[in-house]
């Protein structure tokens, strides 16, 4: 164990037993200070054929994300590396994403949809996608990716479409006595800036640029998906979330059913029946079976910042596949 982590331990326990709180007790496990990826098995199997499981979990940016004293990841990153894996392995006959996302920012979700794609086409290898709590916005695009997608009932799915967050505080600064100056090189340099509204102009440029990614998004959905109807396309598209079950009726998923339905179903597509269950995992400590993953916040949020599991607590301006309730 490093030393850093041994004294600040030390300083917590001597800090809580001043206070009259008792000593605590701390369980500290040694791990590996190694970078990389390792093979983890998560469920049995007959043989030495594998199922691939790679998460696509929290809010998908590319940025590495983590906080004091956890590891920190590039979930874009992460995911690429994680292919790779499952593509330079021959006993890994076909691959599990579970997901549980609301999504992300536009090109972290196009190009992790990209990679999938790509993977894909290049090993032969059939993805199937099993939607967790949350496979929203840009959590639903990636999985598009997929050969056959699979819901629990109640996952919460959908949310296709495009959101670009500012906020307008000219008139409370004008309260306040103050004004924001911009030296700028254009008129449109500064677009967006909440210390002024949006000009016309400045809207519908941004506006163009909302359009531009939604139609790249229901393009995605309407290459890998036949809905019912134009009224239920319509319906799947305009921004809402439906239940697993609902989703299936709407064409947005193939079948409900649990993770363990979608590692068979991964099995039958693979033509590996007796083939174990694997993830990859950076060596930070134990994670035990295929529903682990870490704790995540309780999501907050306010004018000046958004909160949510798996994100710094501080989300960029920018344009966003995801659902934001």
């Amino acid at each position: 164990m490093r030393l850093p982590i041994v004294c600040i331990v030390a300083v917590v326990v001597a800090a809580l037993a001043g206070g009259g709180c008792g000593t605590p007790s701390f369980l500290i496990t040694p791990v590996s200070h190694s970078q990389k990826l390792r093979e983890m098995q998560v469920s049995g199997g007959r043989n030495s054929d594998k199922i691939a499981v790679i998460e696509i979990e929290g809010v998908l940016v590319n940025a590495r994300t983590g906080g004091f004293l956890q590891p920190t990841e590039n979930k874009l990153s992460l995911f690429k590396e994680q292919l790779e894996a499952a593509a330079g392995d021959r006993r890994v006959k076909a691959v599990v994403l579970r997901v549980n996302s609301p999504g992300g920012t536009v090109t972290a979700s196009d190009t992790m949809y990209e990679l999938l794609q790509r993977f894909r086409a290049r090993t032969k290898k059939p993805v199937i996608a099993s939607l967790q709590e949350v496979a929203a916005s840009g959590g639903y695009y990636v999985a598009c990716a997929s050969d056959q997608i699979m819901a629990s009932p109640t996952s919460v799915v959908g949310s296709i479409g495009v959101i670009f967050n500012t906020f307008d505080a000219s008139r409370g600064m004008d309260k306040l006595g103050l004004r924001a100056e911009s030296i700028k090189s254009g008129p449109l340099k500064d677009m967006g800036s909440p210390f002024k509204a949006l000009s016309p102009d400045e809207r519908a440029v941004m506006q163009g640029m909302v359009d531009e990614y939604y139609a790249r998004f229901v393009a995605v959905v309407n290459r890998h998906r036949t809905l019912p109807d134009a009224d239920k396309a319509r319906m799947a598209t305009d921004g809402r979330v439906f239940s697993g079950q609902q989703a299936l009726a709407m064409g947005l998923v193939d079948r409900v059913g649990l993770l363990e339905d979608a590692i068979k179903l991964a099995r039958r597509a693979g033509n590996a029946p007796g083939a174990r269950a694997i993830m990859y995992r950076r060596p930070y400590g134990y994670s035990g079976s295929i529903y682990a993953s870490a704790p995540a916040p309780t999501p907050q949020a306010n004018v000046t910042q958004l909160s949510l599991p798996g994100a710094d607590s501080f989300l960029p301006s920018g344009f966003y596949y995801m659902w934001q309730p």
